[in-house]
């Protein structure tokens, strides 16, 4: 079967498209046809060898953090599925391995997917969904009325997170290029604000949440949007610079577990019509070089997918 891995860390061309054996099933495993998987800004940093924790098993090392597929089998122990189910989901934590034409996962990290939601749609929003779901339900608790911030909203994560802020009845402001206003408007985004060239932080003390997916100076500087009392989620890497600076703020790091009761979550949400899938570019798994390449260029509005079967 195909699948890519990196045999060293580098730039893009290290990706390798080729033949690999096919896995088995172990005791409370599936195994996956995998017809969707999606590539993610995350797998960047463990390609140029910032994530070592990634590469436990050493290399060659296999990309990729989500899918959506069809089990061809279980093994021992499994009855929550059978062969023939369509299911998605998300590796553990620290895990990669879905950019490959099938593979084993245990059963508890998947779910159904909905016969309303394509392959390609639900990995589109299963990592995604996961870190907003995590981000702006469990953590950040957003709730009708409150005023939002989300840095990034044209991106994968902030597309997901627009919809369930606006959702939960949110006014949601949201950071993005010029050219993304509309984009993330149609989102349900109330306002857009141009990153390049406005300084966000004009707004004032308004937020009762900021969603941080950036860092840096962003993340220090997003103090300043929030009310007393309000929340800072951080998905980005944490900066010193933003800790004890307000006593009167909560700043937030979510923990993304995965599990099938956030999994069904965001199919409940998808088949609703509550959030709808960010704009997908598809590519065929063979094209991982272009991926990444795009996704460092700065340019991606949503998510890259790749369609399989």
């Amino acid at each position: 079967m195909k699948a890519v891995q990196m045999d060293q860390h580098g730039g893009p061309e290290v990706l390798q498209y080729r033949d690999i054996a096919e896995p088995v099933a172990g005791p409370g495993q599936l195994l996956v046809d995998v017809y969707a998987a999606s590539a993610n800004p995350g797998e960047v940093k463990v390609r140029k060898g910032l994530r070592p924790e990634f590469l436990t098993a050493g290399f060659p090392h296999t990309m990729g953090r989500d899918f959506s597929g069809v089990v061809r089998a279980v093994g021992a122990g499994v009855t929550a599925f059978k062969p023939g189910d369509a299911v998605f989901g998300v590796l553990p934590l620290g895990v990669e391995g879905t950019a490959a034409e099938t593979i084993a996962v245990d059963a508890t990290i998947a779910a159904m997917k909905p016969a309303a939601l394509s392959h390609v749609d639900a990995v589109a929003q299963a990592l995604t969904g996961l870190t907003a779901l995590y981000s702006m339900e469990d953590a950040g608790a957003v709730a009708k009325g409150e005023t939002v911030l989300i840095h990034g909203g044209a991106g994968g994560i902030g597309s997901y997170a627009v919809q369930y802020a606006r959702h939960r009845g949110a006014r949601v402001i949201t950071t993005a290029s010029a050219h993304n206003h509309e984009y993330v408007k149609r989102l349900g985004a109330h306002e857009a604000i141009d990153y390049h060239v406005d300084d966000f932080t004009r707004i004032g003390p308004v937020c009762d949440v900021v969603l941080d997916s950036i860092g840096g100076d962003v993340q220090r500087r997003s103090l300043s949007v929030l009310k007393p009392g309000g929340r800072l989620v951080i998905i980005a890497a944490s900066t010193k610079d933003a800790e004890g600076v307000r006593a009167d703020v909560t700043i937030l790091r979510p923990i993304v577990k995965r599990d099938r009761r956030h999994l069904e979550r965001i199919a409940e949400l998808a088949v609703s019509g509550a959030v709808k899938s960010p704009q997908i570019t598809l590519m065929k798994l063979a094209e991982s070089v272009e991926a990444h390449r795009l996704l460092e260029s700065g340019r991606l509005r949503g998510k890259i997918v790749f369609e399989l079967r």
